[in-house]
């Protein structure tokens, strides 16, 4: 990849990693809701619902574009290890897409009348859907995992950045049980992690475009 198109994959990167944050911070639903909470929510918070929805497709689309800068910082250390992780989470950042899709398919439902809340449960338990979410979960979280070791490995990135995405995956269990604030902050150790990511890419592109001075 050219150098000048670093500075635009890295602003794509952090771009995707503060929607992220956003559509987190948007979610209507509380942590272990019932099926009739996520029903009325879905009903009376459609407006904040299809937004956070938007968010997520927002954040699939900038993050894949934001892949290339954290591949820039893996070109000799931690290179293939770099390039599957970033493989890897890119199904992950595909499948937010299609998870938030699916946020705006179930919300046209919900107002439609067609989903009630034993309905939802039956649903909600396909082994289908689990086995589509599971995989999309975990294809995030081992890409987030292989980039963290590339990172760390390459040594382009100041140390905080990996230690902030192996935090983001520590605190993944216990987010949830946080609220809407824990999962937003959970989130933000990403978005900040990404960020930093992009400022490395960023200041190592600028310097491969100096010139190198002649020797006299």
């Amino acid at each position: 990849m050219q150098n000048d198109w670093v500075p635009l994959s890295s602003s794509a990167l952090v771009i995707g990693a503060m929607s992220l944050v956003l559509g987190a911070a948007m979610n209507p639903a509380e942590a272990g809701s019932t099926a009739t909470q996520t029903l009325r929510v879905a009903t009376d918070e459609s407006t904040r619902w299809l937004a956070m929805a938007v968010m997520y497709t927002l954040a699939s689309v900038t993050i894949v574009l934001g892949l290339p800068a954290v591949l820039s910082l893996v070109q000799e250390r931690g290179h293939r290890l770099g390039l599957v992780g970033a493989c890897i989470f890119c199904v992950g950042a595909i499948g937010t897409c299609s998870y938030a899709m699916l946020l705006v398919f179930f919300r046209a439902m919900v107002v439609a009348g067609a989903v009630r809340g034993q309905g939802l449960d039956r649903v909600t338990n396909d082994p289908g859907l689990v086995v589509f979410l599971s995989g999309w979960i975990g294809c995030f979280y081992l890409g987030v995992l292989l980039l963290a070791a590339a990172l760390l490995r390459a040594r382009t990135t100041p140390r905080w950045v990996p230690v902030l995405l192996g935090m983001f995956l520590v605190t993944a269990p216990v987010a949830p049980d946080l609220g809407r604030f824990g999962a937003t902050v959970h989130v933000m150790l990403l978005a900040v992690a990404c960020t930093g990511a992009a400022m490395a890419a960023v200041s190592r592109g600028q310097r491969a475009l100096v010139p190198a001075k002649p020797a006299y």
